[in-house]
């Protein structure tokens, strides 16, 4: 399963890429807000750090507008994967885009039967918000097994990108169910390599190596 890291802080995307963890990244105007910096700047900065793909997200509503700021962000770098919303006109607009050879990541998915239209629309990424469907109540991650079924059943080669990540116990799921990609906050992607018996298994052999008096070289 690929990894991205769902932020617009490009110190903590540095810090990540140079633990050789991450796949790419995803922002939102939400994010970009948080960094208080410039779209474009921000972006552009973030794509130069890793090599895979960077979500940037149109903020427009209708498809022609939604076409004009596809075709500015796509400027930024080669990396970019325009994200739209799960919409008619973002669906149109995601036919057109990846018509041109470009990627697209379509958000705010919330049911399978969103996911199928994005992958008839040729999506490269379909972002089930996992999350926010807890946050109602419902079982978000169970989302991720129905699309798995449906994608695999005919054939779509839309990669599911799970999103919405709130705990390591949802990477843990939605990798056993088959997700292509999980992005998740910096704070979650760092949480995976915890586990208290690792740690007290370290410290157990770092105070017996202290007993040896040895040095290693």
């Amino acid at each position: 399963m690929k990894f991205f890291v769902d932020t617009a802080d490009t110190k903590e995307i540095r810090e990540l890429n140079e633990l050789g963890l991450l796949d790419g990244v995803t922002t939102n105007p939400s994010l970009i807000l948080k960094s208080g910096g410039n779209i474009a700047e921000v972006t552009r900065e973030i794509c130069s750090i890793v090599e895979g793909p960077v979500s940037a997200e149109v903020v427009a509503t209708d498809y022609a507008e939604m076409m004009r700021e596809a075709d500015v962000l796509s400027k930024i770098a080669d990396n970019i994967c325009i994200k739209v919303p799960l919409t008619l006109d973002g669906l149109r607009a995601c036919k057109s885009i990846t018509s041109d050879g470009r990627k697209v990541n379509v958000t705010l998915c919330f049911s399978a039967n969103q996911a199928l239209l994005a992958a008839k629309a040729g999506a490269t990424f379909i972002s089930p918000f996992i999350g926010r469907l807890d946050d109602m109540g419902f079982d978000g991650v169970e989302l991720i097994a129905e699309i798995r079924q449906i994608y695999d059943n005919f054939g779509f080669e839309t990669e599911i990108l799970a999103a919405s990540i709130r705990t390591p116990d949802h990477v843990k799921r939605v990798a056993l169910l088959g997700a292509d990609v999980a992005t998740v906050p910096p704070a979650t992607l760092r949480a995976l390599v915890k586990h208290p018996l690792t740690d007290k298994g370290l410290e157990q052999f770092l105070a017996d190596w202290a007993k040896t008096g040895q040095k290693i070289g």
